[in-house]
This record gives structure tokens, sequence and C-alpha cells, in this order.
């Protein structure tokens, strides 16, 4: 058995899901070297509406046991854009 892993919830003052998205884009291209953050989780939500959550990323497993690391929802077929 694995040992559960846990959540940070960051609450922010930003109104849209884009500057949301953005925020967490931007967080991720300074803490991605973290090893503990996983950024391809990575969710919004509504501070009223937690149940309900929007991936950032749209995540896909790739070959080679990689994943999409193009924006959810993304045009066209997954790729490696993006990645470092």
């Amino acid at each position: 058995m694995t040992a559960p892993r846990w959540i940070i919830h960051l609450p922010t003052t930003l109104t849209s899901v884009a500057a949301a998205a953005d925020l967490a884009a931007a967080l991720c291209d300074s803490l991605g070297h973290v090893p503990a953050l996983d950024f391809g989780e990575t969710t919004l939500s509504e501070e009223d509406t937690q149940h309900l959550r929007h991936r950032v990323w749209c995540d896909a497993r790739l070959d080679g046991g990689r994943r999409c690391r193009l924006r959810d929802r993304h045009p066209g077929s997954c790729g490696t854009t993006g990645e470092d």
C-alpha cells in the first residue's frame, strides 16, 4: 500500500479561471524543479464550489511514460510542447 498524498489548497484573489490557470502555469515555471510538486495534476475551483474542479493541463500519457503538458482541452493531438 502506498502512503496517502497531501494536497495544498492555495486560495487566490483572482476572479477568472483563465487568470488562475495563468498563475498555475507561472508557479509551474518557477517551481517545476521541486520533485515534491506534481503540477500535472493541478486543478482549479471556485471558492464556494470546490467540488467542481477544472484541470489546468491535459496530462495525457505519452510514449516513454511522459505526460502531455499542453493546456487542458488543447487543439490538435497531444504532444510534449512546453516541456523542459
